[in-house]
């Protein structure tokens, strides 16, 4: 397949794909007689993983650190573990904080909805 191609079926951009080769996040992808990236089943099978933990939030030197222990073999699963689970916990700091701002914004709704009601707004909380 064609950078072009594989962008299309990801929904992500040919410079994205460029970057993950560049940055050592995808494999060495192969290349045309003619230099044109020839993106196989493999490669294929490995950028859904990326766009997966992409979108997971997990960077891109866990990402690099994710593909090194993956070349070396099945003996590193428990390195990969680790790495899931970090960015697991990550995701669940970030999730706290989130739903921090959300409640916070919630009471300013409920004392801003009752103000429209009344009219009045008795006291002013800093956030």
């Amino acid at each position: 397949m064609t950078i072009r191609e594989v962008s299309e079926q990801f929904g992500i951009t040919q410079d994205t794909l460029r970057y993950y080769e560049k940055a050592g996040i995808l494999p060495e992808i192969s290349r045309t007689p003619g230099g044109i990236r020839d993106y196989h089943p493999e490669d294929l099978e490995w950028i859904e993983h990326v766009v997966c933990l992409r979108s997971a939030g997990m960077p891109v030197d866990s990402l690099v650190e994710y593909l090194r222990l993956s070349r070396l073999g099945d003996g590193t699963f428990p390195e990969r573990l680790a790495l899931l689970k970090e960015q697991r916990n990550n995701l669940a700091v970030q999730q706290k904080k989130l739903q921090d701002a959300m409640d916070r914004l919630d009471y300013k709704i409920s004392r801003y909805q009752k103000a429209v009601e009344t009219g009045s707004l008795s006291w002013e909380d800093p956030c």
